[in-house]
């Protein structure tokens, strides 16, 4: 590989990185405001308020940066690259077909599940830095809900991997058959509410319940900062959309995959992110004891029973 298309892919990935979480950022908004029925900034860009959050950034990018004085300012400004950079990472190595991903590895689906892992640490050092009680209180909310989560994560890719015998994204993309929508629904299942978890979306959003902490974790942060944090949610937003699309719904599989493959990725992976804003939608929070409940005696459970089928299909030869 040149150092030209070294250069190539990173500016692509890059580009990627920056447009569709603004993608799916507007998406959310239209979505939930058709869904619940309230009319929202229109006049932003012209056409459907397209540039609203291009004007957002704008705004945040003009307000003032703010450290509180009882932070401990190293930790408090390096939180919001903590929480973004990974997901950039993990973008390299999600395919949208098989010849058209920056970076093919051979354990990118372990790359990809430690690169989230790390970017749920930006919400931890957020809380534990800003000298404010309700930002550690969502600090510590953050990191309950990372160890929950985590594991049913792990082991409904595990499934998936043992199914395709490779730990490779591309690979396991390549092995998928339609038998998959009805086998590993299970694990798929596990791996969309647990990923909505680790992102601490709703209804799964107690370290940041303004309700309840202000913005939780996120309380001391202001400017351009703030907005990261924000960019990240939607970041996630994308990178588990796709993977989920690559992993269980076949990703470029499809009518012409030959040409177009990639557009049935981004395809699939926009409708799982629209499932997604919907989810939050139409469920209200849940309770810190109701959240560990969900994630050990529900997902756990059910994640182990999908790798144990999965286990006896591939000794079966299914």
């Amino acid at each position: 590989m040149t150092w030209l298309e070294v250069v190539l892919r990173a500016g692509a990935v890059l580009a990627a990185f920056l447009v569709l979480p603004l993608l799916i950022g507007q998406t959310e908004h239209k979505v939930m405001a058709h869904m619940q029925g309230r009319l929202g900034p229109m006049y932003a860009g012209g056409f459907h308020g397209w540039a609203q959050l291009i004007a957002d950034g704008v705004k945040f990018v003009q307000k003032e940066d703010i450290t509180p004085l009882a932070a401990d300012r190293r930790i408090f400004r390096l939180a919001p690259a903590v929480a973004l950079v990974p997901y950039l990472v993990a973008l390299s190595v999600v395919p949208l077909s098989p010849g058209l991903v920056a970076v093919d590895v051979p354990l990118s689906l372990l790359l990809v599940l430690a690169a989230t892992s790390v970017g749920a640490l930006g919400t931890l050092m957020a809380g534990w830095s800003s000298g404010n009680k309700y930002s550690l209180l969502g600090g510590l909310r953050a990191a309950a809900q990372l160890i929950s989560y985590e594991l049913p994560i792990v082991l409904a890719c595990a499934s998936v991997a043992l199914a395709a015998g490779t730990l490779s994204v591309v690979g396991i993309g390549v092995a998928w058959s339609p038998l998959w929508l009805l086998w590993q629904l299970p694990g798929a299942l596990v791996f969309l509410v647990a990923g909505v978890a680790e992102l601490q979306r709703p209804p799964f959003d107690m370290p940041v319940a303004d309700a309840e902490l202000v913005m939780g974790a996120w309380t001391e942060y202001t400017g351009l900062r703030f907005a990261l944090f924000l960019l990240t949610e939607y970041a996630g937003i994308v990178i588990l959309s796709l993977l989920f699309a690559v992993l269980w719904l076949g990703g470029w599989h499809g009518p012409w995959s030959d040409s177009v493959g990639w557009l049935w990725t981004l395809l699939k992976g926009f409708a799982v992110a629209v499932v997604i804003i919907w989810i939050r939608v139409a469920w209200p929070r849940l309770r810190e004891d109701q959240l560990q409940r969900l994630a050990w005696v529900w997902l756990v459970p059910i994640a182990l029973g999908q790798l144990f089928l999965t286990g006896i299909g591939v000794v079966m030869g299914w």
